[in-house]
């Protein structure tokens, strides 16, 4: 029975409170004092600031204030940071609800946009808000994750509500809001409603924090063997979090029958080579790795066996804060400082206590313990010291080892202030954006005043207030000089002072937000160039955030290549540095995009709030011939794989979005439909999930330890890409006469670096080289007799004579590809027709 069916006749608190305590009741829910505190105050109407510990039931209230919203016939909004915290809240909700009363809108996907309770990012609620101000219906806001108001980036997104919608009803909640007094005078004085803050220092389960000065691997050992497991060790880089999870594997983690239950549980889940074979071996051994840089099938993987209970250890990083599924009965800090981006610091208190308390399972728990590590030079200083014994002359000569160069140090006093103290109080972080003026003089009514309300009332001082009043000038300005905004000389029918030429879509300020410029430069494009498929590929590639660590990573192999070519020509070293700043990572189109975006910026002077990106990540990895495991292994992103097919997902979700129908040619559709099966065959739930948010009645995803994605066979059109994409990577290696590479590719099948070189020694008599370009690598020079089991193929070379009677035959076993999840080539011969 959904929650609905209890709803009572009228919206009386004492009905609604006595409903929903009678539903959770059925359920086997028993409110602690705060939750029933929290949800007196909302039945009420009052608005509710939830400042309570992590696993205190903080959704238990969110589902209570929708309910009560629903009573009244409200529209409530459910907010988070995140996409996927958005959709999983979105599929929760549908099963209390029913599916027809939750809708949901992320920017990627909008689903039952008109129903009574909707899911979506901060960002989504701060542009309705920004565009319909009081006039929005928006009857209640449940913000999650609240801190994050203070997020320097997005923290506007979290404030612009508060400001713009008076007319809610607002519930805030965290886990380490600190001081929340400003947010309740705040709060009263906009929305005429009393403000509750419901605090609750008592956890369900309560913490036990030590500091530990035992090496780390015998804490570890310590907690193994005083059944203090699940462990979560949290360090702060992802190359440390795997480092010592191998490390571990000398630790006898598991018994043999925990070790057999794990492999039971792992059943035929496909661990691609690379990283997967790592992982394998850890989560075997009871040891598991979770960072965003996995794979999502991964994290998943790591976290169905967690609440199994079979994995004791998992390696991670800090950002277990947010969205992590991990039951963990222990927290093991492996440090207090981290590096933020721009300095080595020590962690707040907020960050501290929000990665803390995920220590302790509600209903599983009694206690949760948190352990510090105490720093390796603090525990040899004790042990010298110990050593030096009572003596005083002694320990004076105790020579004390200092911090490593670049950290900081901090020891027991750190740990001491960090257990004691309160979260820092939240700091504003307004911003002025294009986007905001545009939502707001889009608005019926005067933007002039709405506009100075949202700038003088809004949580800054007034010194930064006086920043944004200026930036938001200089903003109207350039709209005005851009014929966006005209100002009319007597208000419009709807009180409009000022108002936009130009329509625009809801969601132009988030998703892709240069998607209008990515259509206007298509159309520059040339339909008949052989390469227009890969351009406007590229188009859509340079308006997709940056994924930092892939361009680094092109860049460092870029600058190899070329001290290397510098070297060879006898470029002097001082020269070579010179030159060498120029080199960076592929730019495809860059001047024509980078005029493109000049000439467009001049009508539409909002874009200047995104910064145009030409890069190469899905065209490299076409134009290289590559499979997702070859192209992560050649530029070195092991640890970032989860950051590439993300990257990957969102180039295909943005072709399928963006580019029309009629500006797809045939190749450009066997491009698409190539990265699509490429990406669901690495980890199909990336797309899964868009597709069911598409269509939330399709079948759910199955379970994670049964993953297997659809045949990849089964898209004979993406198979067809797959197929030649593997025989041109052979291309292109013989034309580099790359023989060890083609040998590692084909050993198997009789085909090692020696037989590669010979078969293609006559072809480099008669011809002095291979070619690669676009005829090369085209249709006309690939055969395929598609058979039911296997096709057989023949790669035609070119030749520079065009006589096209060399090439290479091959077989391609569908079951094999399909078990693979990519084409499986057999070499049969090289050689001439």
């Amino acid at each position: 029975m959904t929650l609905t069916a209890a709803l009572p006749g009228s919206a009386d608190p004492d009905a609604l409170y006595d409903a929903f305590t009678g539903w959770a009741t059925g359920r086997g829910l028993t409110l602690y004092p705060h939750q029933d505190e929290a949800l007196i105050e909302i039945v009420s109407g009052a608005n509710v600031i939830m400042n309570t510990p992590t696993g205190s039931g903080k959704s238990l209230v969110a589902t209570a204030a929708h309910f009560a919203a629903l009573a009244d016939d409200r529209t409530t909004f459910y907010t988070a940071p995140i996409k996927a915290l958005v959709s999983e809240k979105f599929f929760a909700l549908c099963e209390i609800f029913g599916a027809s009363n939750v809708g949901m809108l992320t920017g990627d996907a909008s689903v039952n946009e008109d129903a009574p309770i909707i899911c979506c990012t901060a960002e989504i609620l701060a542009n309705i808000a920004l565009r319909e101000g009081d006039r929005a219906d928006v009857g209640q806001v449940v913000m999650d994750e609240f801190h994050f108001y203070a997020e320097p980036d997005r923290g506007w997104a979290w404030q612009v509500p508060l400001i713009e919608l008076p007319q809610a009803q607002f519930v805030l909640m965290s886990a380490t809001l600190g001081d929340t007094t400003r947010f309740v005078d705040d709060l009263s004085r906009r929305t005429g409603r009393s403000t509750a803050v419901v605090r609750s220092a008592e956890r369900p389960v309560p913490l036990l924090f030590s500091y530990a000065m035992t090496p780390l691997h015998e804490t570890l050992e310590e907690l193994l063997s005083t059944k203090q497991a699940p462990v979560y060790v949290v360090h702060f880089t992802q190359a440390a979090a795997l480092e010592r999870a191998q490390a571990l594997m000398s630790v006898n983690v598991c018994t043999r029958a925990e070790k057999d239950l794990i492999a039971e549980a792992i059943g035929n889940f496909r661990f691609t080579s690379g990283f997967g074979k790592t992982l394998s071996r850890l989560v075997r051994h009871g040891i598991g790795v979770h960072h965003a840089g996995l794979l999502p099938k991964y994290r998943r993987l790591v976290e169905t066996l967690a609440q199994a209970g079979l994995l004791k250890v998992i390696c991670g990083t800090d950002t277990l804060g947010v969205g992590i599924n991990v039951p963990i009965r222990t927290v093991l800090f492996t440090g207090l400082s981290k590096y933020d981006g721009v300095r080595t610091r020590l962690l707040k208190a907020r960050e501290f206590h929000q990665i803390a308390g995920r220590a302790g399972r509600a209903g599983f728990d009694t206690l949760g313990r948190v352990v510090v590590q105490a720093p390796e030079h603090v525990i040899d200083n004790e042990k010298a010291l110990a050593k030096a014994g009572d003596d005083p002359k002694k320990r004076r000569k105790v020579v004390r080892k200092k911090p490593p160069e670049g950290s900081i140090g901090w020891g027991k006093p750190t740990f001491d202030r960090l257990v004691e103290a309160e979260p820092e109080p939240l700091t504003s972080s307004f911003q002025v954006s294009h986007a905001m003026l545009l939502n707001v003089i889009g608005r019926p009514g005067d933007a002039f005043a709405a506009m100075r309300h949202l700038l003088t009332d809004n949580h800054e001082d007034r010194p930064a207030q006086r920043r944004h009043i200026r930036r938001a000038v200089a903003i109207y300005r350039a709209l005005r000089a851009g014929g966006v905004v005209e100002q009319l000389d007597e208000p419009d029918e709807q009180g409009r002072r000022v108002r936009l030429t130009v329509d625009l879509q809801f969601d132009f300020a988030l998703n892709q937000p240069l998607s209008p410029l990515a259509l206007a430069a298509i159309e520059l494009l040339d339909v008949a160039s052989p390469s227009y498929a890969l351009d406007v590929l590229s188009v859509v590639e340079s308006i997709l955030d940056n994924p930092r660590q892939i361009l680094s990573a092109q860049q460092f192999k870029a600058r190899g290549e070329a001290v290397a070519a510098m070297k060879a020509e006898g470029i002097e070293y001082e020269a070579r540095l010179e030159l060498l700043d120029e080199v960076t990572w592929p730019k495809p189109l860059a001047e024509l995009l980078e005029a493109a975006y000049e000439m467009y910026r001049q009508g539409h002077p909002w874009v200047a709030d995104h910064e145009l990106s030409p890069k190469s990540v899905v065209r490299d990895m076409y134009e290289r011939a590559m499979t997702f495991t070859e192209y992560v292994q050649f530029y070195g992103l092991s640890r970032s794989e989860g950051l590439v097919l993300r990257y990957l997902a969102d180039a295909y979700k943005t072709l399928r979005q963006t580019v029309p129908e009629d500006a797809k040619t045939e190749e450009l559709v066997d491009l698409i439909e190539w990265l699509g099966e490429l990406v669901r065959q690495v980890d199909s739930s990336l797309i899964d999930e868009w597709e069911r948010l598409r269509n939330p009645t399709a079948e759910a995803t199955p379970s994670v330890v049964d993953e297997r994605p659809p045949a990849v066979t089964r898209n004979v059109r993406a198979f067809r890409v797959l197929v030649r994409n593997a025989l041109f990577r052979r291309v292109e290696l013989a034309a580099l006469r790359r023989w060890s590479e083609l040998g590692e590719l084909d050993a198997a099948a009789g085909w090692d670096a020696d037989a590669w070189a010979d078969a293609l020694d006559g072809y480099f008599a008669l011809y002095d080289v291979i070619g690669t370009g676009p005829d090369a690598r085209g249709p006309a020079l690939l055969m395929i007799d598609q058979g039911r089991e296997r096709w057989t193929v023949r790669q035609i070379l070119d030749d520079p004579e065009g006589d096209h009677d060399w090439g290479i035959s091959a077989e391609i076993d569908l079951a094999a590809s399909d078990a693979a999840g990519e084409a499986v080539v057999r070499i049969t011969a090289v050689g001439q027709l």
